[in-house]
């Protein structure tokens, strides 16, 4: 049985640092604090988020801060028509003066990859990068080297631009933890950037707060958050509910083609005690599930024709699901 006390104290004491880490933000980015929370549950949780905004909503600036502040390794890779796998992974180079082949490893062996733009190259590089998504491992020739941990995957995906682009199919896009959208900022936001941003040679100090080996040890911590029966009967009926609407009084089946896989089940309990933990609390309640759920569902229920012509995105569907199933 678990201490629920004990693991409440545990989690206020180890959770310190997420007031420090976005202090650290706060010093450079203005606003997004919706993008860097899920940044933070990603990581903790060991997930990987796909991310759908308009250029220059400071993605790469907020990635780059929080690589600073956890002292971890940063690679931001541009996703291009041209890019090939070995770009990533790395290759085997040979050395004359031995005989021998050499690996040289790619850019894919850092804690953070900003996979910009992912949605502009072939499959072939997509599908290398979610194989080092999902099996935490990359083969060149015949060796099998493991990426380092912790491993946090942004993939960025331009919406407003379609035209020579790859669009990540169904069971690639369920590889991601969450799927989060972001929009412009309003008018004191845009007017604080301004502020802060228009000098040509800016620089800010970003100071490190934790180190890539607390996170892993954090994740433990993570794991011993308290999530009640009920709420895991919750979890349960919103992904199924998904999938078999009927059967929770919802006429919606005919806006779904698909709905979400067990993996939602298991991401949408891991981001809820993520979210727990950064809220400093020993146990998940159902708000963590409904404040994290839109980002766990939103790309793994695929809608049908039908809903598209009835103008229906999977969040209206998804959405439809929060308020009709009964809350714990």
């Amino acid at each position: 049985m678990t201490d629920v006390a004990q693991v409440g104290r545990l989690v206020e004491e180890k959770s310190g640092f997420v007031r420090s880490l976005l202090g650290e933000f706060d010093k450079v980015i203005v606003g997004q604090r919706y993008m860097l929370e899920r940044m933070l549950v990603a990581l903790l949780a060991n997930g990987h988020i796909l991310l759908e905004g308009v250029p220059g909503l400071a993605k790469t600036t907020a990635v780059t801060v929080l690589a600073r502040a956890i002292r971890a390794r940063f690679q931001r890779i541009q996703f291009t028509p041209d890019l090939l796998p070995a770009d990533l992974t790395g290759t085997q180079i040979y050395r004359p003066s031995d005989g021998e082949f050499v690996t040289r490893k790619g850019p894919i062996f850092a804690n953070l990859i900003l996979a910009d733009e992912i949605n502009r190259a072939p499959a072939k590089v997509q599908s290398a990068l979610l194989e080092a998504m999902q099996e935490k491992q990359v083969t060149i020739g015949q060796e099998t080297y493991s990426v380092p941990e912790p491993f946090l995957v942004l993939a960025t995906q331009n919406p407003i631009e379609q035209e020579g682009t790859y669009p990540l199919p169904e069971a690639q896009l369920d590889r991601f933890m969450l799927k989060i959208k972001i929009d412009y900022p309003d008018k004191a936001q845009e007017r604080a950037i301004l502020d802060r941003m228009a000098e040509t040679n800016k620089h800010f100090d970003v100071a490190p707060v934790i180190s890539p080996e607390d996170i892993v040890a954090v994740r433990g911590v993570l794991d011993q958050i308290y999530i009640d029966d009920k709420i895991k009967d919750y979890i349960v009926d919103l992904v199924l509910a998904t999938r078999q609407p009927e059967q929770y009084g919802l006429s919606i089946q005919p806006l779904i083609n698909y709905g979400a896989s067990p993996r939602a089940s298991i991401y949408l309990a891991l981001a809820a005690k993520a979210m727990a933990f950064l809220q400093g609390r020993g146990y998940v309640t159902p708000q963590d599930v409904k404040s994290i759920g839109m980002d766990v569902l939103r790309h793994r229920v695929i809608v049908s024709y039908e809903a598209e012509a009835e103008e229906k995105t999977s969040e209206d569907i998804i959405q439809q699901i929060f308020d009709n199933i009964e809350v714990p």
